[in-house]
């Protein structure tokens, strides 16, 4: 597949000096939105996941401005496919083709039956139906859990098995399906928990033909009793360095994006305790390692201190990453 090049937003006014692209209204920027915008924001966090050959979950977060909400509207491409309450943040899609691609959105609508602006698009594609497939993949074992703060759980488990494979994971709190995760997944990571809550999650796994295994065994997690958004959310092994080139200085920033269980969109990246640009994705984020370069200026021996944090699939902003301090032409 061919990669995306990151798109920039919000640049900081050290980095006015570059080409940017300023996107607005894409359901990325949840901190510091214009109060003078639309009463209803989009919804944050939207992702899809093909659950089955003719079935995607479709996830998203409620919108930085909830009020008045009466509902959310599901879109595939431009046809509107389902409507749901305003206490209900992800559905099924059935009824699909196999090995096709869709685009799904979504959109809240308030009580006076105006829509707010659609969330990111996000693309799926179902896979190939398997003929005679009459078996349900064996149930995950060994799920265990970490508690990330007191927001965020980490689950693992081991792979299950299927005569034509596993699809899809779904995870369950208590008896309702919350989250799903591809086939190739172990793992996953959920946010927007309550602090100093107590939950039980189970694993099942799922087959092209929608066939769903009998569920893990359970495992019991209390969040943490702070707000914070936990270690497990931050990108790993951030690394900070200083280039000169076209006598200008520019940091070249390198990390890994934290692990998900779902694909990380955009990153904010803080300078000097400010919020200096956020960089977001196409439909090609990188998976194992990821690079960015800013111009800061064109003063030698500047010093800078620089941190990143990652947007989550869920739409939330996860924990920082360690602060690095960068000196130009040093």
């Amino acid at each position: 597949m061919r990669r995306v090049p990151p798109r920039t937003l919000l640049p900081h006014a050290a980095c006015a000096a570059a080409l940017l692209t300023v996107v607005t209204g894409c359901g990325l920027l949840s901190d510091g939105d214009d109060a003078s915008g639309p009463a209803l924001s989009a919804p944050l966090g939207v992702t899809a996941q093909a659950g089955s050959a003719t079935s995607v979950h479709v996830m998203w977060n409620r919108p930085t401005n909830p009020t008045d909400i009466t509902g959310y509207e599901v879109y595939q491409g431009s046809e509107r496919v389902r409507e749901l309450s305003a206490d209900q943040h992800m559905v099924d899609v059935t009824g699909l083709r196999p090995k096709s691609r869709y685009v799904f959105t979504v959109r809240a609508r308030g009580k006076d039956d105006t829509l707010g602006p659609a969330g990111r698009k996000v693309t799926v594609t179902t896979p190939a139906a398997v003929a005679a497939d009459r078996s349900a993949p064996t149930r995950p074992t060994a799920l265990r859990g970490t508690v990330a703060g007191g927001r965020a759980v980490s689950l693992s488990w081991r792979p299950a098995t299927d005569d034509k494979g596993v699809v899809s994971y779904d995870v369950y709190q208590g008896t309702t399906k919350i989250h799903s995760v591809g086939g190739t997944e172990t793992r996953a990571l959920l946010t927007g928990l309550r602090p100093g809550t107590a939950y039980a999650f189970r694993v099942r796994a799922r087959d092209a033909a929608d066939h769903t295994s009998p569920p893990s065994d359970v495992v019991r997690l209390t969040t943490g009793g702070g707000k914070d958004e936990g270690s497990g959310t931050a990108p790993d092994d951030f690394r900070a360095t200083a280039r000169r080139a076209d006598g200008a200085y520019y940091l070249d920033l390198a990390w890994t994006p934290p692990r998900t269980g779902g694909e990380v969109p955009a990153y904010q990246m803080y300078l000097d305790g400010k919020q200096a640009t956020t960089v977001a994705w196409g439909e090609s984020a990188p998976q194992d390692a990821a690079k960015y370069s800013f111009y800061v200026g064109e003063e030698a021996g500047a010093r800078y201190r620089v941190k990143i944090r990652a947007q989550l699939p869920d739409g939330t902003w996860g924990a920082f990453s360690p602060e690095r301090t960068v000196v130009t032409g040093g």
